[in-house]
């Protein structure tokens, strides 16, 4: 079932970013990633008919009943901004920030996906996602996402205190995947596994577009005659992003040097 979004108006966009992994590797070096988010943020805000964020924004998040990580405050406030000017924003999980519950919703009005989801604009049909566990192999992170994702583990995690649950996120941040991520990752071609899951998912239904992160490389393949996957990259070394304009979705990259 498609989730219908309005039409593009002339000269508007659709937004589509993910991988950000705010709190890696450092606090400084995090908080200049935040600054230029909330450039491009800027950027995109007069021609924005919406945004995507597709999951890892946070390299970890976790909610307790009154507590949410600190910092990310700049980036926060740019989101609320866009809510309160009218722009719809989209949330993606992924598997860094999977623990995500109700606070953006009930305090910024923003939606959280846990899964895939398709949505149809201007006629074309979106199958969007952050594209962890997605494909073949992976056997071990599927196995562990289900415990990630399981409420009796959530609800172990909330009993600890938060001093020490985030002294136990940053500890296991440091060794975050993004960390060693380099600039010009392996790409596999045929075989990359989020291009193998889509070429099974357009068997079953067609999808002009299959968007998503986890990856941390921008590409953009060829699904079918009328089918892309296109993934979005990530925020350390690429700074990348895709815009639909009504018509056509690109990769872009903001301020890459």
């Amino acid at each position: 079932m498609s989730i219908a979004l309005d039409t593009i108006p002339i000269g508007k966009k659709i937004y589509f970013a993910s991988d950000f992994h705010l709190g890696v590797p450092s606090k400084e070096e995090s908080l200049l990633r935040e600054q230029k988010i909330v450039r491009w943020m800027d950027q995109i805000k007069p021609s924005a008919h919406a945004v995507f964020f597709l999951g890892d924004i946070f390299d970890f998040w976790f909610e307790y009943k009154w507590t949410i990580p600190k910092g990310f405050i700049r980036f926060q406030g740019k989101l609320a901004e866009f809510v309160d000017q009218g722009i719809p924003v989209y949330f993606f999980t992924g598997n860094h920030d999977m623990w995500m519950f109700d606070y953006f919703s009930e305090e910024l009005g923003i939606p959280i996906f846990r899964k895939n989801e398709q949505f149809e604009v201007n006629g074309k049909k979106f199958f969007i996602g952050h594209g962890d566990g997605l494909g073949p192999g992976d056997s071990m992170y599927k196995l562990l996402k289900k415990v990630f994702a399981n409420k009796i583990c959530q609800w172990l995690f909330a009993r600890i205190h938060p001093n020490l649950g985030m002294s136990i996120a940053n500890m296991w941040s440091r060794n975050s995947r993004i960390n060693s991520t380099k600039k010009e990752e392996k790409q596999f071609g045929e075989e990359e596994h989020l291009f193998t899951y889509s070429k099974a998912q357009e068997k079953i239904a067609h999808h002009d577009f299959y968007i998503y992160g986890h990856r941390h490389l921008p590409l953009d393949m060829v699904v079918s005659k009328n089918s892309r996957y296109i993934n979005l990259g990530e925020w350390v070394n690429h700074y990348s992003y895709a815009e639909f304009d009504g018509k056509e979705l690109s990769l872009r990259y903001f301020e890459k040097e």
